[in-house]
C-alpha cells in the first residue's frame, strides 16, 4: 500500500473506510450565494433559462405568482418523472417540497430530511425556506406579491385541504389564488419524459376472487344505500381505478398504476386513460364495445374534466367523491354545492382496505416468500461485513436480487432504506454513490425494504449488529421491540381507531424519555402501493376491521449516532375471548426474527416473552416449509439457529433449545445429588 500524507491521508482514509465524498475534499459540497461571483458545487442544477421561460409564461397569464408542488394530478405519494415539475425547476430532486416563483424571486419550501440536499442541487436562484407550512409559503407570498396581485397555481396539483389552506391564508391580503389549468412549467419543459406505451395488463384469474363486475355493483350498492342519495361516484386515486378493474400499470415507480379516472353512475362506466395503450384484448375484457350498466366506456385521460362537467349540468344529479384524493380541477367544476357529496375516502377505498379471502391467502404467501429474501440478506451480511468489503448500497442491491428470484416477483415495492451507523438515525434515508457508507461490526444497521409482487406488497424492517452493542443500544432495541410487541398482542372490538391504541407502540420508550418522530404504521396492498391508504394508526386513518393489513414499526434515533426500527406487516383476525364477541388482533404475517444479541430479555414482560416465542414457532413452521421448497437448507440452518426460543435470564438473552429437557433432567439431577 503507497503511504498517504496531507490531503492525499484523507482521501485514502475514505476510500478505506468507503466514506468517499462525493466531490474532491477541497471542493465544497454545498452552493455559497454569498460569494462574488456565487460558488455551485458540480451537482447543482442551472435554471436561469428556465426560470425566464417560465417567468414569460406567467406574464401571458397575468400572474405575479407561481406555486408549483411536488405531486400529480392523482396526489400520489410517488410520481412519475413526467411528474416531477418541482424537480425540472428547481433541480432539487428531493420527494417532498413546494417552489414558488415570482417575477424577482424563487423559493423552495422542503423539510429538514433534504435541507442539505438542496443546498447541493440548487443554484443561487433559489432561495431555500426550512417552515413548510402553508402559512409560511402564504406569508412569502404576500411580502412579494404585489396587493391585488394574483396567484397562479394548477388545479389539477391541489388538494382540496391545500387550496382551502392557501385561500384561508390569503382571504384578508388583497392577493387572490388563480386556477389555471394549463401546467405552466409543461410549456417549458421541452424534453418531459413521455408515457409508457402499452403498459397495462390485467390480473390474473389465479390472484383474484371479485371480477372487476362484481366490484362494480357492490360499489353501486353502495352508492344506492346512501342516504345523501348520490347518482355518481368519481374516483381519483390511481390504485382505486386499477383495483375496480383489476388492472395495473407501471406509470409510477415502484407501484403499479396507470394514469386514470373513473366515473362510475348507476346505468354507466367511464373510463379516462390513455385509450391508445388499450389492446383489443382489453377492450373484450372491458366489454367496452358497448354502452350497458356494465360495459366501460373508454375516454382520453385529458378529457375527464369535461366529460364531468357535462354530466353535472345534468338535473338532479350528485357526484360523491372522497375529498382526500379528488384534485381541485375536478372539485372546482362540480357546481352548485348540492350537487356534490364529499367524505373523506371514497367507498372504494374503504372497500379495498378489507381484504377477501383470497387476497388474504396470498398476501401471506407473498411475505413467506419475501422473508426468504431478507434472511438471505442478513445472512450474507453476517459473513461479509467482517470482512470489511461491503456497502450500504451493496446491501441495498443484495436485497432487491434476492427478491427478483422469488416467484412472481415485480421488483421492489419503495427504494431501500439501507443506513448504518449515523445514517441510520435519519429515518428515510436511502443510499447513493455519494454516500454509501462501508459497513462495520461496530455500528448498528438498518434495512428498509419492500417488494412487489403479483399476489402482494412487502414492507419489512430489521435493524442489526454484527458486533458488540452498547447497553443503550441495546436498552433502546428491547423497549422498540416492546412497543412492536405490545401493538401485536393487543386485543380489543372490532371497529376501534388505530389511533386509539397508537401510544402502546411508544410507551416502552417513553418510560426512560425516548421517542420517534414518525407514524407508527399504514395500509399495504395486494400489489399495490406500501403504503395503502385509509389503515393505519393516524387520527385520520378509518377503523380496524377483520381483514385490514397494517403496518406496525416503531423505532427510535439518535442523531449522528445510530437508528433502530423494527416493522412487521400484520392482519387484523378474530380474538377469543372469555366473555366478549366481535374482538380482535394482530396476526404477524412478516416471518424474519429480530437480532438476538439486541434484546435484553430482563425487560420483557413474561407475556411479551410468550408472543415472541410463539411468533418465533411461526417462523419456523411456514418459512421452514417454504425453504425447504426452495432447496435453501443453509438458510433454514440459519432461520432455526436465531429462532430458538427465549428464556429470561437476568439481562442477557438465554436461548431455550430442544435440549432444554434434557437440561432440567441434569439440573434435577443435580439437586437430587446435593
Amino acid at each position: 500500500m503507497p503511504s498517504c500524507g496531507g490531503l492525499l491521508l484523507a482521501l485514502c482514509l475514505a476510500a478505506l473506510t468507503g466514506n468517499t465524498p462525493a466531490v474532491a475534499a477541497n471542493e465544497r459540497t454545498e452552493r455559497n450565494c454569498s460569494a462574488s461571483p456565487p460558488y455551485h458545487p458540480s451537482t447543482a442544477v442551472n435554471t436561469t433559462l428556465r426560470l425566464q421561460e417560465l417567468r414569460e409564461q406567467m406574464l401571458l397569464q397575468n400572474i405575479s405568482a407561481y406555486i408549483i408542488p411536488g405531486t400529480d394530478a392523482h396526489l400520489s405519494e410517488y410520481i412519475a418523472p413526467r411528474d416531477a415539475r418541482m424537480a425540472f425547476m428547481t433541480g432539487f430532486t428531493g420527494s417532498a417540497g413546494t417552489a414558488v416563483v415570482t417575477q424577482t424571486k424563487a423559493a423552495l419550501w422542503t423539510d429538514s430530511r433534504y435541507w442539505v440536499q438542496a443546498e447541493r442541487q440548487m443554484d443561487c436562484n433559489w432561495d431555500l425556506e426550512t417552515d413548510v407550512s402553508v402559512s409560511s409559503v402564504a406569508e412569502w407570498l404576500i411580502s412579494e406579491v404585489p396587493t391585488g396581485g394574483h396567484i397562479g397555481f394548477d388545479p389539477f396539483l391541489f388538494s382540496l385541504k391545500t387550496q382551502g389552506d392557501y385561500s384561508v391564508n390569503l382571504e384578508s391580503s388583497n392577493r387572490s389564488l388563480k386556477s389555471v389549468p394549463v401546467n405552466l412549467v409543461d410549456q417549458v419543459w421541452t424534453e418531459r419524459p413521455p408515457i409508457p406505451p402499452d403498459n397495462l395488463t390485467r390480473m390474473p384469474e389465479r390472484v383474484i376472487q371479485r371480477s372487476w363486475q362484481m366490484k362494480v355493483e357492490h360499489i353501486r350498492n353502495q352508492i344506492r344505500d346512501n342516504p345523501y342519495e348520490p347518482t355518481a361516484l368519481l374516483l381519483s386515486a390511481l390504485d382505486e381505478t386499477a383495483w375496480l378493474f383489476n388492472l395495473r400499470g407501471n406509470d409510477i415507480p415502484y407501484n403499479p398504476f396507470f394514469y386514470s379516472y373513473t366515473l362510475l353512475t348507476m346505468d354507466k362506466i367511464l373510463l379516462f386513460l390513455h385509450t391508445e395503450r388499450v389492446t383489443n384484448e382489453l377492450k373484450v375484457y372491458l366489454n367496452a364495445s358497448c354502452e350497458g350498466p356494465l360495459c366501460v366506456q373508454l375516454k382520453s385521460y385529458d378529457s375527464v374534466r369535461d366529460h364531468l362537467k357535462t354530466y353535472v349540468d345534468q338535473p338532479g344529479v350528485k357526484v360523491w367523491i372522497g375529498t382526500e384524493y379528488t384534485n381541485y380541477a375536478l372539485y372546482e367544476i362540480i357546481t352548485p354545492e348540492e350537487k356534490l357529496m364529499t367524505s373523506p375516502y371514497s367507498p372504494v377505498l374503504t372497500t379495498k382496505a378489507v381484504k377477501d379471502d383470497t387476497e388474504q391467502r396470498i398476501l401471506r404467501d407473498a411475505h413467506v416468500r419475501d422473508a426468504v429474501a431478507v434472511i438471505q440478506l442478513l445472512m450474507w451480511l453476517e459473513k461479509a461485513v467482517p470482512e470489511g468489503k461491503e456497502t450500504e448500497l451493496t446491501a441495498a442491491e443484495y436485497v432487491n436480487k434476492c427478491r427478483a428470484k422469488q416467484k412472481d416477483s415485480r421488483g421492489p415495492s419503495f427504494e431501500t432504506i439501507s443506513a448504518s451507523g449515523p445514517n441510520a438515525a435519519l429515518a428515510h434515508y436511502s443510499p447513493s454513490e455519494e454516500t454509501s457508507r462501508r459497513l462495520t461490526v461496530n455500528e448498528m444497521y438498518l434495512v428498509d425494504s419492500g417488494g412487489q409482487y403479483l399476489d402482494g406488497t412487502t414492507d419489512i424492517t430489521r435493524t442489526v449488529h454484527w458486533g458488540t452493542p452498547t447497553a443503550m443500544q441495546k436498552e433502546a432495541f428491547t423497549r422498540v421491540l416492546m412497543g412492536n410487541i405490545e401493538i401485536s398482542r393487543t386485543i380489543f372490538p372490532s371497529g376501534t381507531r388505530g389511533v386509539n391504541m397508537e401510544m402502546l407502540g411508544r410507551r416502552a420508550l417513553w418510560e426512560v424519555g425516548l421517542n420517534y418522530g414518525h407514524g407508527t404504521g399504514h395500509g399495504v396492498g395486494n400489489y399495490f402501493g406500501v403504503h395503502e391508504w385509509p389503515v393505519g394508526f393516524q387520527s385520520n386513518n378509518i377503523p380496524f376491521r377483520i381483514g385490514m393489513f397494517t403496518s406496525i414499526e416503531p423505532g427510535y434515533y439518535k442523531e449522528n449516532d445510530f437508528g433502530i426500527r423494527i416493522e412487521d406487516v400484520v392482519v387484523v383476525v378474530p380474538a377469543k375471548t372469555k366473555y366478549g364477541h366481535n374482538y380482535v388482533t394482530f396476526e404477524t404475517v412478516s416471518l424474519v426474527p429480530y437480532d438476538r444479541k439486541l434484546i435484553d430479555t430482563s425487560l420483557l414482560s413474561s407475556e411479551q416473552l410468550q408472543w415472541l416465542n410463539k411468533y418465533y414457532e411461526t417462523i419456523q413452521k411456514l418459512l421452514g416449509l417454504e425453504l425447504d421448497k426452495q432447496g435453501l437448507h443453509e438458510e433454514k440452518k440459519w432461520m432455526l439457529k436465531h429462532t430458538e426460543a427465549f428464556i429470561k435470564s437476568g439481562s442477557s438473552v438465554a436461548v431455550c433449545s430442544s435440549s432444554l429437557t434434557l437440561i432440567a433432567l441434569a439440573v434435577a439431577l443435580l439437586h437430587n445429588i446435593i
